[in-house]
């Protein structure tokens, strides 16, 4: 059995609440609405929620797989919510959010793996907030390109795809996709110009080699945009933490990501996939 490892100064974090973060909390709960934030268990909650942010996850709060990093619940989900993409769009508006991030959970239990729930959400967004712009995180879709299209159709402003960890880890702690699925999707992102992006988490017993080869794969099929954040164990039933990796050496990540030629890089201990997106949608529109 894995060591429990004691967490260092740098990740221990104030939650800390503000009206914003009070106006954000209603809002989401008064509309029903699922966050990546809370279930996710994100550590940059209290300074998102405090900046008026959330990345809404959509299609339910039950996902049909069991990655062993994930703290979101898995099993049978219930049916699509039809008000969920109306709900979402009127959230952002009473947020009055210039960008707008979107995620959801795996449905391999539907016909279309949920890729018209996806289409919805992003066009009725777009219908009632017509001035923000839109990042999607969205799932491999078992590798089915034709529903990936749907969503590049949709014309979100941001399609990010996580790989999650190393090509030898891979197999380990994700339980339906893999890391060349994962690549093609990105791939196929890139090629319909519209900006891809990625995340991975480390700490899993990866190698800084390691993680040189992942953003060289992303590289070869034109990532823009990655993102490097500390792994951190939701519960004793997840996958151990093997380290916390110094902010040093995330530091050197993201150099060494800039000039492998990634447009951005965020590389910290509490970065996460939709940590200040914002920033990334400014940054390319330049």
């Amino acid at each position: 059995m894995k060591k429990h490892i004691r967490k260092p100064d740098w990740l221990k974090i104030n939650i800390g609440t503000n009206e914003r973060y009070t106006q954000t909390k209603k809002i989401v709960d008064t509309h029903h609405l699922h966050t990546i934030c809370t279930s996710g268990r994100c550590p940059n909650l209290g300074e998102c929620w405090g900046r008026g942010t959330a990345t809404f996850m959509i299609a339910g709060t039950i996902c049909t797989r069991s990655c062993k990093f994930c703290n979101t619940q898995t099993g049978r989900p219930l049916p699509l919510d039809a008000q969920e993409p109306s709900n979402v769009a009127k959230s952002i508006q009473l947020m009055e959010l210039q960008h707008a991030v979107v995620t959801s959970v795996d449905r391999d239990d539907l016909p279309d793996l949920g890729a018209q729930h996806w289409v919805d959400t992003i066009l009725e967004i777009k219908r009632v907030n017509p001035s923000t712009t839109i990042e999607v995180l969205i799932p491999d879709f078992q590798g089915r390109l034709e529903l990936v299209q749907q969503i590049i159709e949709a014309k979100p402003d941001i399609i990010s795809h996580n790989m999650e960890t190393v090509k030898r880890i891979s197999p380990e702690v994700r339980s339906a996709a893999n890391y060349s699925t994962s690549l093609s999707v990105i791939e196929h992102i890139a090629k319909s110009n519209s900006t891809a992006k990625s995340g991975i988490m480390v700490g899993l017993g990866e190698t800084p080699q390691e993680v040189e080869t992942l953003m060289d794969d992303l590289r070869a099929v034109n990532c823009k945009i990655l993102t490097i954040g500390q792994y951190l164990q939701p519960s004793h039933k997840h996958h151990p933490v093997y380290e916390y990796v110094t902010p040093d050496q995330f530091t050197e990540y993201k150099q060494v990501g800039l000039n492998k030629g990634f447009d951005q890089v965020e590389s910290g201990p509490l970065v996460r996939s939709s940590y200040h997106a914002e920033k990334h949608i400014l940054r390319n529109s330049k």
